[in-house]
């Protein structure tokens, strides 16, 4: 059971005692989900997140069994623009040895990012998204209220692309050097190919993991400043067609 649940708008915020927890039952929300929809329909679409937020949560789906896998078709949300799949660092290196190696997908569509040509693989991958609506969204929180790479200064709630290149700020890069995959700020990437937030936005299950102390103050503004694109993360609260929810821990929820 959550320590407490509550609602900020159209957002539901779950809040657990540890990350660790917080990981199974999202993961077990996942699950749910993918069961219920796979009951509707033929195929099941989901959009998988990366970073340090999800490695839980991969760990537990990866561990599943009781989902016809064979019929989910995964994407990812963003990508470093000239970065190979087989780079440490880049998002489809850590998607396919966090849950695609693991997991027999229908398929499982990458972006590929070190494209010669970025604008042609945006549109790429638009199409494959256009084929069905995302069934379920996996997310996180960047430190400046970032989802996938839309930054606040790229951040637009009515963007009209689903997928489109961007510039990424310096706290981004910043966040990126934490990873330990890069040695010094140059190296990490300048631009990058992410869904944009109205692709998120159009996701019928929105699932934001979010944790730890160093999170408490983006935390914080996501549930209490007004939506805007100054939080991108914010958006997560509008209403619309999406189920969204958060779960996140009480370090992270400690001042709200």
């Amino acid at each position: 059971m959550p320590s407490r649940t509550f609602t900020v708008d159209a957002l539901n915020v779950q809040v657990y005692p540890d990350p660790d927890t917080l990981a199974q039952v999202a993961a077990q929300q996942v699950v749910e989900r993918l069961t219920l929809t796979l009951q509707q329909q033929s195929t099941a679409t989901v959009v998988f997140a990366t970073g340090r937020s999800q490695l839980g949560v991969l760990s537990y789906l990866r561990q599943n069994a009781t989902v016809d896998w064979s019929r989910v078709i995964g994407f990812h949300l963003d990508e470093f623009l000239g970065l190979s799949r087989e780079h440490p660092a880049s998002f489809g290196y850590y998607l396919h040895t966090q849950i695609a190696k693991w997991l027999p997908f229908q398929a499982f569509n990458y972006l590929n990012g070190d494209t010669l040509e970025p604008i042609a693989e945006c549109d790429r991958y638009t199409q494959l998204l256009s084929q069905q609506p995302i069934d379920i969204c996996l997310l996180g929180i960047g430190d400046n209220g970032h989802l996938a790479f839309n930054d606040p200064t790229v951040a637009n709630f009515n963007d009209p692309r689903f997928v489109k290149l961007v510039r990424l700020d310096n706290t981004n890069r910043q966040q990126q050097l934490a990873s330990q995959h890069f040695s010094q700020l140059s190296d990490v990437p300048a631009y990058a190919i992410t869904l944009s937030l109205k692709a998120i936005y159009t996701a019928r299950y929105n699932v934001c993991c979010i944790f730890g102390a160093h999170k408490a103050e983006i935390l914080k503004t996501t549930l209490t400043a007004l939506p805007s694109e100054a939080c991108p993360a914010t958006i997560l609260r509008l209403d619309g067609d999406s189920n969204n929810s958060l779960f996140t821990d009480e370090l992270a929820c400690q001042f709200v």
